[in-house]
């Protein structure tokens, strides 16, 4: 079962990827963490991505895919993968395309999680983090017993910069600008999945599993 999990910044997409991969046995390939992870055991791809990093430069494709093509090639990917946050560009789908295929192994489904923007922005700007345990509130959906306080330590809630309304309205604004060109990609591909992202984790879970397993929704 090998998957693309699309959707913009507080869609759920890393959610719904921790449970694709208890229930379907599958890892969960975050571009960030490998390339970390490569960075840190100084692979060849890995001390490639460092020399640009190091010099505050993007890491270009052809490293971060040859790094993702290290993961794929690991035993635990046998059996499938969930990819999260890769590709992003048109570049990259094309690119992984190619390495997949030298690898014979081919995408089954790209799973794009679609909220609107005024829903996202009411999930993200309401969150709050306590500033002593970091522990995480929702003004709406999961406040804490006294306004601005930490259940559990007392401590005083904030909102992080990333969770500001300007803040994510510019993050928005960038996944749309990559994603609308590589959701037109995969649907020409016949590739592409679209999920309402509104209502329970589990009815959205059901939604991508009915998906999965060629039922209608």
């Amino acid at each position: 079962m090998n998957l693309i999990l699309l959707g913009p910044p507080g869609a759920g997409k890393g959610t719904q990827a921790k449970i694709l991969t208890k229930k379907f046995a599958i890892p969960q390939i975050s571009t960030g963490d490998i390339l970390r992870s490569a960075v840190k055991e100084q692979t060849a791809m890995g001390l490639k991505a460092k020399s640009y990093m190091d010099s505050g430069a993007l890491v270009p494709d052809d490293v971060v895919v040859g790094i993702v093509k290290d993961r794929l090639a690991q035993p635990d990917c046998a059996n499938g993968f969930v990819l999260d946050g890769f590709p992003r560009t048109v570049a990259q789908a094309d690119a992984l395309k190619q390495m997949l295929a030298g690898l014979g192994k081919l995408i089954e489904h790209v799973l794009s999680i679609e909220v609107d923007k005024e829903d996202l922005l009411g999930r993200i700007t309401g969150r709050r983090t306590c500033r002593s345990c970091g522990r995480g509130y929702h003004v709406a959906f999961d406040p804490p017993n006294v306004a601005g306080k930490c259940d559990e330590c007392g401590g005083e809630l904030y909102q992080r910069d990333d969770d500001r309304e300007d803040t994510m309205r510019n993050r928005l604004a960038v996944y749309e600008e990559q994603t609308a060109p590589l959701i037109a990609y995969y649907k020409q591909e016949s590739l592409l999945r679209s999920i309402k992202g509104v209502g329970s984790i589990e009815e959205i879970q059901r939604s991508i599993l009915n998906i999965i397993e060629g039922c209608s929704v």
